[in-house]
């Protein structure tokens, strides 16, 4: 009865381990190489007919990797 206690225990433990790792490693991930640059708000806006200025892209920009951390 015991080593299936400890059996299940380990599993439950490599699980929650696993996660906690999974998730820093995407965190860290995602840090280092953002989903979209400037290069990518420039050409959106240019697809919708708009000269976009610096201000609109840093504030964009602020408003994504606020959303990462």
């Amino acid at each position: 009865m015991s080593d299936l206690f400890i059996q299940i225990l380990c599993v439950v433990v490599g699980l929650i381990v696993g996660f906690f790792g999974a998730r820093y490693y995407f965190k860290k991930q995602l840090q280092k190489n953002p989903p979209i640059n400037e290069k990518m708000i420039r050409a959106m806006f240019m697809e919708m007919g708009r000269k976009p200025t610096e201000a609109q892209i840093k504030r964009i920009m602020k408003s994504m990797n606020s959303q990462y951390k």
